[in-house]
Formats: C-alpha cells, structure tokens, sequence
C-alpha cells in the first residue's frame, strides 16, 4: 500500500495535498528514480476519492518535472528530483525555534506570557475602518503610487506634533522617516551606521533579537550591565569609540528599569566624548501605571539621538508601522537606505494612522487600554505573591505589557522551561537575552497585555505546579544585592 496521508477537514484542496504528499517522498528520498508510482485508479481507491483528484495531482507532478510517464507502463519517478536534506532540524537555533513557536496563536490549552502584545481584542476596528475608508475614497492619485522612502508628509507632520507633546522630542518632520515597525528602524541603524570593526555598547540583556541584528551588521558588542535603574553608565567603557550606544531607558527591556537623569546626562556626556550616537529605543513608554511620564532623552540633546518608535504596542503588530527620529546630519542617509530597503512604508496605512492621531482617537486609545493593562498587571502580581508567598520578587512593574518575576534558588534551564510548557504555561527566562551568562538564570519574563484575567490565575497556578517539582539551587550570598549566584 502507498501510503498518503490526507485531512478533509482541512482548508487545503485534496488535490493539493495529494501533489505535496507525493513531491515530499520525491525529495526525501523515499520514493527514488525509477519507482514507479501507483496507478491513479488504485490510489483514488486507496485514498477514498475521485480519480479525476489523483489524475489531477500526477498532472501537476508531470508538468513539473517529479514524474514522467511511460505509454503502456504508468507513471515513475524522475531522474534527479532527489534532494539531499542538509538542514538538521534538532539543530535549529533555541532563539529561533522560540521565536516561530512565540508567532503562532496558542492553543486553547496553553496559557502564553509572551511580552510585548496588546490586547488584540481590544483594537479599534470600527474607528480603523471608517478612517481606512475615508483615505480610500478622499485620498489623491499620487497616494497610489510609489511613495516618498521617508514616509508620507502628512504623517510625519502629525507625528511631530504628537511627539512633542506625548514624549518630549524635539525634531521637525523632515528629521522623520517612517519605517515597516522597529525591527526595520534596527536593521535601517545597523546598515548605515555599522561595520565590520563597529562595536556596540548596549545593555545587558537586552532583546536577543536587537543583538541578533547588530552582530549580523559585522559589530562586536560590548554589554553594559544594568540594575533597577536601567544602565550602569558609571560602566561606561572610555576609548572604546563605538558605533553607538543602545538604551531602552523609559522601560529597559526586560528587567523594566527607568533611566534617572543623571544617568541620562551621563550617557549624553559620554556620547560626546566618544563621537558616538545614542539610539534610544522607546519600548514601552506609552503605558506607565506609577509616577509621571518620562521625557525622551532626545528632547536633551537632538544632534547625538536617534529616537526609536513603533505602533506595534500601542495599537497592533499587524499594522507595521514605526519611526526614526534623527539628527539632521544623518536624515538623507536613512532616507536613501530606506528607499533601497523596500522603496516605502505602504501610503494607506500611514495616512489613515494620521487621521487616527489627528482626531485625538490614538491618546483616548492609550488612556482606554491603559486601565485595563494595570488591572491585568496588578491580577499577576497579585496572584504570584498568592501562590508564591516570600518565593517571588517582581522586578519593572510600573510601565509596560510584561514585568520580570525572579523565583531565588530556581534555575529557569532548557529542561524547567519545558516542564513549564507541559503544564500548559509559556514563560520566557530572561537568561536567553543576556550576553553575560548566568547571572539571571532565576528570573522569567511574564507578559500580561493580551492575558485575560482568568488566564492569569490559571497561567500562575500550573506555573506553581511546575515549579514544585522543579530542582532548586542553593544560592551563594556574596554581599551583592544586585546579582544572583548560584552554586
């Protein structure tokens, strides 16, 4: 019997899967040059479907090329169709393999604090479409045309206003160049502003993804640890001439520390004497549930900051949508990397964005959403220190979609997180954004933006579970508050 495996429920026509059924055994290998394949009526039989299904899919095989077919004999198998598999899946990078796994929407089962996604349900659909519809109809001929790579003019007009007030920057339109969200504001800073002797001085840790950006722009980088405070700038190294120094100074990412000014100042002073700039990545300002809102270090000093932005957070990952602030002596360098990137951010989406700021729809958007992320952070923290009374510390509360909850004595290991994840719970250990190794080995990244609050009574009770029959590790006390050892 040749056997094929087949889901009629699925949204995938038969006869496609039918085609990549048998192109799969082709290429792996298990059906080799020369075998000669089923006839059509008997794998129509065997499969339980129209003949004509099985003709049609040989058809396909036929035509590209995996199977000829021989008057009088059948269909066989092509010379030279065999494709030797190189990749060895068990060795797929962990970061990797959590970042596809992080991508895809979780099962009923499984309770995911991932960091860094808002409430989806909560997007204004209704007020999006309306605007989206009125730019459709209102918007000229040009605005379906190929745009400017900086973004559309009337945006980046809104957005400076909007900045002003929101943030503290200080910067005109033409010092804005929109981007596809921040991951492209990286790449963009990476491809104009490094090379291979460059180095970085950034935090530590600090997103594996940003490092990940960086060192494959040809940087080496040089971690700064951080404490409650964000930044050690007192750590800062002198004479190192870096490309430029990386902060995320509103809510440091992950441990959640806000920069005070004298580290501010210092890191400004430091970015002088070096001749560097200072990229200043904006995570998470927007949501700040204790004290007033934190200025922008751009608004000290706009010549040695690139200000970093994105919409991701504040209204959906979907959208794509960010932006550079930039010194004015490097606007036409982006501008140009930009338009070699991609040409443009698409016109639609920005100037239906602009309309949404204009009307004053984005800050009731924040101030809606806000109360609701504080409700479900302050249902987190309070369900931890329920279910782990004097085992827990909760670390960067005060602004932001995710906290850091240290568990001392518990090593969030390969092994642990997966009993976490057998328990029906996604956790992120922090461990796997540090460039220095094993000095927060207790601690995991708990987001909670797009966590009801029933999930998160339930996501911390099978944590608790998990985390009992978890080995603990004594701790070795060496006078240092700030950093854990372990033995």
């Amino acid at each position: 019997m040749f056997w094929l495996a087949i889901d009629r429920s699925a949204a995938m026509p038969l006869v496609r899967q039918i085609y990549l059924g048998v192109r799969s055994k082709i290429l792996q290998g298990e059906l080799r040059s020369g075998d000669r394949l089923p006839s059509t009526r008997n794998l129509a039989r065997e499969l339980h479907v129209s003949r004509n299904v099985v003709i049609e899919a040989y058809d396909y095989l036929l035509s590209e090329g995996y199977i000829e077919s021989r008057r009088g004999s059948g269909n066989y198998v092509a010379e030279g169709v065999y494709l030797e598999q190189k990749t060895d899946m068990a060795r797929v990078s962990p970061q990797y393999e959590d970042r596809e796994q992080a991508t895809e929407q979780p099962s009923g089962a499984l309770i995911d604090f991932r960091s860094g996604i808002p409430a989806l349900e909560l997007f204004p659909r209704k007020t999006w479409g309306r605007l989206s519809q009125q730019v459709c109809k209102e918007a000229s001929a040009e605005a379906f045309g190929y745009g400017k790579p900086a973004g559309s003019p009337e945006l980046r007009t809104i957005l400076c206003k909007y900045l002003q007030r929101s943030r503290g920057v200080c910067c005109d339109p033409r010092q804005i160049v929109i981007t596809s969200g921040a991951t492209q504001a990286l790449s963009l800073i990476a491809k104009v502003l490094l090379t291979d002797k460059s180095t970085v001085v950034i935090e530590d840790p600090i997103t594996h993804d940003i490092q990940t950006i960086f060192t494959a722009g040809g940087a080496s980088l040089y971690p700064v640890p951080i404490d409650e405070n964000g930044m050690k700038t007192e750590l800062l190294p002198p004479g190192k001439r870096p490309g430029f120094v990386f902060v995320t100074p509103s809510h440091q990412f992950p441990l959640g520390g806000t920069l005070p000014i004298q580290r501010r100042l210092q890191l400004i002073r430091y970015a002088c004497s070096e001749g560097c700039y200072i990229v200043e990545d904006d995570y998470d300002s927007e949501f700040r549930y204790e004290g007033p809102p934190i200025s922008s270090i751009q608004g000290l000093d706009r010549d040695r900051v690139i200000y970093i932005g994105s919409f991701s957070k504040i209204l959906s990952p979907a959208l794509r949508l960010g932006y550079l602030v930039l010194p004015a002596a490097l606007v036409e360098r982006y501008q140009d990397a930009k338009w070699f990137t991609d040409l443009h951010t698409p016109t639609l989406e920005q100037l239906t964005l602009g309309r949404f700021i204009e009307e004053g729809q984005l800050e009731r958007h924040v101030a809606n959403v806000k109360k609701l992320y504080k409700k479900r952070r302050d249902c987190l923290r309070t369900a931890l220190h329920r279910a782990f009374p004097g085992d827990v510390s909760i670390l960067g509360s005060s602004t932001g979609l995710h906290f850091v909850a240290a568990f001392p004595g518990h090593s969030f290991t390969a092994e642990v997180v997966q009993k976490i994840r057998e328990a029906g719970v996604r956790a992120y250990p922090v461990e796997d954004h540090t460039i220095v190794k094993g000095q927060h080995r207790d601690k995991i990244i708990l987001g909670f933006g797009n966590v009801t609050e029933g999930d998160i009574e339930e996501g911390v009770h099978r944590l608790r579970r998990a985390l009992a029959n978890a080995p603990k590790l004594p701790l070795l006390d060496d006078g240092n508050d700030s950093s854990l050892k372990f033995l």
